[in-house]
């Protein structure tokens, strides 16, 4: 079993079990005692906790990350160590590694999927960049996807506390395949370190493997600075032509060849999503791929004659080159005009010979909604009916359409069905899925009672706001459900405005069950006061049969549900009485009766007349007394009425604030008799033999 389970760090986080094992800490599930919460709290391993500057490194990077606040990154919550227990505490994430994700959907991500997390990822780096934080540890393992879909990156900064750990071991060989080559070589980091990470991360979700292997983490670290990986297409040609040039840019050996921040990543990123059919204009880093050069009309080329003699110069002279010029000229003018008059003939037949001069071949046009460019392209050219006999041309029209994806087609001219002779079928592609126009005409939704952590990351991705957070417990909501929304439901949203979620933090604990106390030292008592949640009130002395030192009273009683913080007040037994002296005691006994069968003494403590009634056989029966307490009037809280009989608490019980009065039987003699109100003498009662 692991050394720390069931331990409680700081009187505040008890470890309940192991949810992971890295290379510099291991993270456990824990709860929150304090804040009744589940937390993931990771603990230094203990051979780096005994270096002082990793420590220091480990408290002064993770109060860093605490201070960012992004959807797509695990919150830190606190920083702390307990004796030789270095830990920080984070948002316990519900979800798996995008490492287990690519493996769970079969070792590779479509062309969407891998644009959908690694926008988020990049958007979660560009958060911490902005604020001069490098991950330096980016890779799968460090990504949780969670159940909706959204990913939240983790160990913000951890890494940097490596730095010194330059030895490259069989436990670094899980990091190693996506450092940065400036990593590999011990240099310096800055944000492009993770952007080329980010970038082998996207080349492995859509390839299904990493650019590079090997057996050491040596001969991988190796790799990154000296080799040259296999272009993505050549492993998956379904990946497009504009995501292989986003892979490849970023993954650029050479920082200054690479995206210079992550904005200009995601840039690239969202001109992707909004035409996947794009070819950026920038060079291959890597020169892996031609880049298409548009090569100037030149003439044929013209047979070079031999050079001429020294008689041929002097009989042709300059006429002849002169010739030669001109009559490259010549031709080249009249090859521009046949050029122009062809183009101007297709463009007539198009439009108006093509009925008249035609083959009258009529054809069906197609449906090609729903297909993206290539596939209607690719549809015309292999169907039968059609033989390539279409031209797709796509429209310059902005389209916004929920329907469909991006990229796909929405509609096109002529319709699907229609009999036409022509070729040319104009089509009308999604660009996004809502317009971007529209994000200042957003509506804040109503989400009171849902999850909030779910609609955190749907605010900030398409709404384009703040979110910021305020927790409060509730005993009408659940935990993590959202209890109101600043601005309210039906609030026109602007784009980076803040919306505020306050989110239930579950019932909040404030009531506690009462204990006995009696028969407890007092400072055992006051200790288990304490430990309840409860505060010692009044401590007094009083008169007991009860072990001197020991508590014989107390004002809240065992059993009772009362609020955190509630006074009790106690009673000390100081032993019983001392008896009065011999000669005293005999005087006393001259003065009493001797012929009753019945005495009539008063009460001189309580002012109540007590008798005791000698029976036939001589023996005397208890007399049965009714108390009677009149409460206080103009209570608004319950109270807690005690009575005390010959020094012993007999009667203990809370009192409901519209009761007025407590009627209570004693049987037996009566020497003294003590009334308290929520711990105070009180004595507004009565005391009547039946």
């Amino acid at each position: 079993m692991d050394q720390y389970i069931g331990k409680m760090l700081n009187d505040r986080y008890e470890i309940l079990d192991v949810l992971g094992v890295g290379g510099m800490a291991v993270v456990y599930k824990a709860k929150c005692h304090r804040l009744n919460r589940l937390v993931a709290v990771k603990i230094l391993k203990p051979e780096l906790a005994a270096d002082p500057e990793i420590r220091s490194r480990f408290h002064d990077e993770s109060k860093a990350v605490g201070m960012m606040s992004h959807p797509n990154i695990v919150n830190v919550f606190d920083v702390n160590q307990d004796g030789d227990i270095d830990y920080f505490v984070m948002e316990l994430v519900e979800g798996i590694t995008l490492k287990q994700y690519i493996k769970k959907r079969g070792g590779v991500l479509n062309w969407r999927e891998a644009l959908h997390f690694s926008t988020q990822i990049m958007q979660a780096l560009g958060h911490a960049h902005s604020r001069g934080i490098v991950h330096r540890d980016i890779k799968p393992q460090n990504i949780m996807v969670l159940r909706d879909g959204s990913v939240k990156v983790a160990d913000f900064g951890i890494a940097h506390i490596a730095d010194s750990q330059r030895t490259m071991t069989r436990e670094t060989l899980g990091s190693v395949h996506y450092i940065s080559p400036e990593q590999a070589k011990g240099s310096e980091v800055d944000e492009r370190s993770d952007i080329y990470s980010a970038g082998v991360v996207l080349y492995e979700m859509l390839t299904g493997r990493l650019p590079y292997e090997g057996d050491t983490p040596v001969a991988v670290a190796v790799q990154h600075i000296n080799s040259i990986p296999l272009a993505p297409r050549e492993l998956n040609p379904d990946i497009p032509r504009g995501m292989e040039q986003i892979i490849m840019k970023a993954m650029a050996q050479d920082r200054e060849l690479r995206y210079p921040n992550a904005e200009a990543m995601l840039a690239d990123l969202e001109a992707f999503r909004k035409n996947p059919d794009i070819v950026f204009d920038y060079q291959d880093p890597w020169m892996l791929t031609e880049v298409p050069v548009v090569t100037p009309y030149q003439p044929e080329e013209v047979e070079v004659q031999p050079e001429p003699t020294e008689e041929d110069e002097e009989a042709d002279g300059e006429v002849t080159g002169g010739s030669r010029r001109t009559a490259f000229i010549i031709g080249g003018v009249i090859l521009a005009i046949l050029l122009v008059i062809f183009l101007i003939f297709r463009m007539l037949w198009a439009t108006l010979f093509s009925d008249i001069f035609g083959t009258g071949e009529v054809y069906t046009v197609p449906d090609l909604r729903g297909m993206t460019y290539t596939e209607a392209e690719e549809y015309i050219f292999t169907t039968d009916d059609l033989n390539g006999h279409f031209t797709v041309t796509i429209s310059e029209e902005t389209v916004y359409d929920a329907t469909y994806d991006v990229g796909e087609i929405v509609s096109q001219d002529p319709e699907s069905g229609t009999s036409t002779k022509g070729d040319v079928i104009e089509i009308t592609v999604v660009l996004c899925a809502e317009p971007e126009e529209e994000a200042t005409e957003l509506v804040m939704p109503n989400i009171v009672g849902k999850d909030y952590s779910e609609w955190a990351s749907t605010l900030s991705e398409d709404y384009h706001v703040t979110v910021k957070y305020n927790p409060q417990y509730s005993s009408e909501y659940d935990e993590g459900l959202i209890i109101s929304t600043d601005p309210v439901a039906g609030t026109t949203l602007t784009e980076g405005q803040t919306v505020t979620l306050t989110y239930s933090r579950g019932e909040k604990i404030t009531t506690v069950t009462m204990v006995s106390l009696y028969g407890m030292t007092e400072n055992k008592a006051k200790e288990t006061i304490e430990e309840l949640g409860l505060t010692t009130g009044s401590v007094t002395t009083v008169t007991s049969s009860e072990t001197a030192g020991t508590v014989v009273f107390q004002s809240v009683k065992s059993g009772a549900e009362v609020e955190l913080g509630t006074t009790v007040n106690l009673q000390i037994s100081s032993g019983p009485q001392p008896e009065d002296p011999e000669p005293e005691e005999e005087e006393e006994e001259e003065e009493q009766p001797t012929d009753t069968n019945t005495a009539d003494d008063e009460d001189e403590e309580t002012g109540n007349t007590h008798h005791d009634t000698e029976t036939d056989d001589g023996t005397q029966e208890d007399t049965i007394y009714t108390i009677t307490v009149t409460m206080p009037s103009g209570r608004t809280e319950d109270s807690t009425v005690s009575i005390r009989v010959n020094g012993i608490n007999y009667y203990s019980a809370t009192v409901a604030a519209n009761k007025n009065q407590v009627s209570v039987e004693y049987k037996g003699t009566i020497e003294s008799l003590e009334v308290l109100v929520d711990g105070s003498s009180y004595s507004d009662y009565t005391c009547i033999e039946q």
